[in-house]
């Protein structure tokens, strides 16, 4: 029995995580949760799963767990706190981060101080800070295996192997957007943006996948967690989802990693590593694929990819002024104060006002998160006012 936390449990990802653990409930034990303001769908899981800890983000939800399980013996804990605390639970073998934004580097940290295995959908810990996580993990003895399919399909591919590969190439669907002329995007809704041909995802993630924003951020995630320089890791754009990654090596072979667009599959095959469990989830017939297209990214069509590429060559401080920027700025489209075409102008200035400076601790990274934070949202109302 492999005892778990999962952390951002009422997102899609923490959902999905659980939908894994009730199906294979002789496997998974559930002994943590952590969620934001989804109050209801948390008590929900507390009520199937009886964890022993479970940490939300605001002091009055607290309050309200603690006053309906007082005689379980559940333990409630909130905030930062609760979550660095929750992802260093003793108890616990394997974290699962499947939280969004950098709220999500901090139990990273925690989790492989604490010894634990980490199966990671928390991309930001990787753009943020992705070499400390690493050297911490092999430090350590920590695994990090992802959770992002395309990542997923790479541990897949490589498996263990890191001599002779040449390069790695991460798909992308293209999102919403992807036949859309640009004159046309300016109007381009928060509802439009939540319909993904493919995928069900979050609504930052949505964004940044219409963007490919998301794709650029993967490219950072990938060169740590598989130790690849940036000018071998590619993207290609994959509009049917089926093939997740491929990884060429130094012989002319390329391996791929191929199954149905379901995120219970790359869950599953983290939270079961280094073993793999039969499972009912459906295999990828190919005599009913038909064609399989593969496209190069357009970046004038696509700039939030060219951007994340260039932040990921400056290194040091930039990708977390980068990652913070995006976080204001998908806000503010999805709050409607400015249009999508306006997310790449918050980047770029955020970028511009901001000098790059060398990372030596995480303490250099949460002090960039937070300057960005402040230049980005003055941005966001620059460009609301002039709108």
């Amino acid at each position: 029995m492999k005892e778990i936390v999962v952390l951002g449990s009422t997102g899609s990802i923490g959902r999905n995580c659980l939908a894994v653990a009730r199906e294979f409930s002789s496997t998974f034990k559930v002994v943590g949760l952590a969620a934001g303001t989804n109050f209801d769908a948390l008590v929900e899981q507390v009520e199937e799963f009886r964890p022993e800890v479970v940490s939300v983000s605001q002091q009055e939800a607290a309050a309200e767990l603690s006053r309906r399980y007082a005689s379980s013996g559940l333990r409630i804990l909130c905030g930062q706190d609760g979550l660095r605390e929750l992802a260093a639970l003793g108890r616990a073998g394997m974290v699962v981060n499947a939280l969004v934004g950098a709220i999500g580097l901090i139990p990273t940290i925690e989790a492989i101080r604490a010894g634990k295995d980490v199966a990671l959908a928390n991309k930001e810990s990787m753009v943020l800070a992705g070499e400390i996580v690493m050297g911490l993990a092999r430090e350590r003895g920590s695994t990090v295996i992802p959770i992002d399919s395309e990542h997923s399909g790479i541990h897949q591919c490589l498996a263990d192997r890191k001599a002779g590969v040449r390069r790695i190439v991460l798909t992308a669907s293209g999102g919403p957007l992807l036949t859309r002329k640009p004159e046309e995007l300016n109007n381009v809704t928060p509802e439009e943006i939540m319909r993904h041909p493919i995928w069900n995802m979050g609504r930052r993630i949505c964004v940044d996948s219409a963007t490919l924003l998301n794709k650029g951020f993967e490219v950072m995630e990938a060169r740590w967690l598989f130790g690849v320089d940036l000018s071998n890791i590619g993207v290609l754009i994959h509009p049917r989802c089926v093939i997740h990654a491929l990884v060429e090596f130094t012989d002319g072979t390329t391996l791929a990693q191929i199954s149905k667009p379901d995120m219970k599959i790359p869950i599953l095959y983290a939270m079961s590593y280094p073993e793999r469990l039969d499972t009912c989830f459906e295999s990828s017939d190919l005599s009913l694929m038909g064609s399989l297209t593969f496209l190069e990214p357009d970046l004038d069509q696509f700039p939030c990819l060219g951007l994340a590429c260039s932040a990921a060559r400056a290194g040091g401080t930039v990708p977390a002024f980068l990652n913070a920027a995006d976080e204001i700025a998908v806000k503010g489209f999805l709050d409607r104060r400015i249009r999508f075409t306006d997310i790449i102008r918050v980047l770029e200035a955020t970028l511009e006002r901001l000098a790059g400076k060398p990372v030596a601790s995480i303490e250099d990274v949460l002090v960039a998160d937070a300057e960005a934070r402040v230049v980005a949202e003055k941005i966001v109302s620059e460009v609301e006012r002039s709108l």
